[in-house]
């Protein structure tokens, strides 16, 4: 059996919208983390710079923001998620950009990333794993979490980093085994639900 080792176009969503969210620190962080190595292709979809309705009705409006996101995230071949935890759940923009979307999901890997107060956003991670099983997805199984998260950057740089960067390559390798074999799978079969 050949393997294809091409490398995987990931999607990095990055999942707040609030206004003076920490989210930017930690996905700079992890876009460095995608940008050194050669098996990663990276790309981002901020929800914050996406303009999707909560009315699910289709509006001109609505036809030309999925026209900038959803041909990215059906492109993807993986995605990396981050998400902060709100109420012990991920965010409803997040939610919304999930919802909007449903064969862009299917039959690929997605990793979650999450940054919060003491959990570090582990509740979200839990919810969205649920979300993303109902969509077909999978989810791999090791996230990088930021507990204290503002605690731990200092000028958009983590203070420590071996601990997060030793996390992501281990999550990052599973991200790519799921995804080679998930492409290879889709190339030879097209999923069908």
């Amino acid at each position: 059996m050949q393997t294809d080792t091409a490398p995987l176009r990931v999607t990095l969503v990055v999942g707040s919208n609030r206004h003076g969210r920490f989210g930017p620190v930690v996905a700079d962080w992890l876009l460095d983390r995608l940008r050194d190595r050669d098996d990663l292709i990276p790309d981002v979809v901020d929800v914050a710079e996406t303009d999707l309705p909560l009315s699910m009705a289709p509006t001109p409006e609505v036809t030309a923001a999925l026209a900038s996101v959803t041909p990215r995230l059906a492109s993807a071949d993986a995605f990396v998620v981050l998400t902060p935890e709100y109420n012990h759940s991920y965010p409803a923009g997040l939610k919304n950009l999930v919802d909007w979307h449903f064969t862009e999901w299917q039959a690929k890997p997605v990793a979650l990333v999450s940054y919060g107060g003491i959990s570090g956003g582990l509740r979200a991670v839990e919810h969205l794993r649920q979300v993303f099983a109902e969509l077909h997805a999978v989810t791999v199984r090791d996230t990088v979490s930021f507990h204290n998260a503002g605690g731990s950057f200092a000028e958009g740089r983590l203070k420590d980093p071996s601990g997060p960067d030793a996390a992501a390559k281990t999550m990052l390798d599973q991200l790519v085994w799921w995804g080679r074999v998930l492409r290879a799978g889709r190339d030879a079969h097209p999923y069908g639900r």
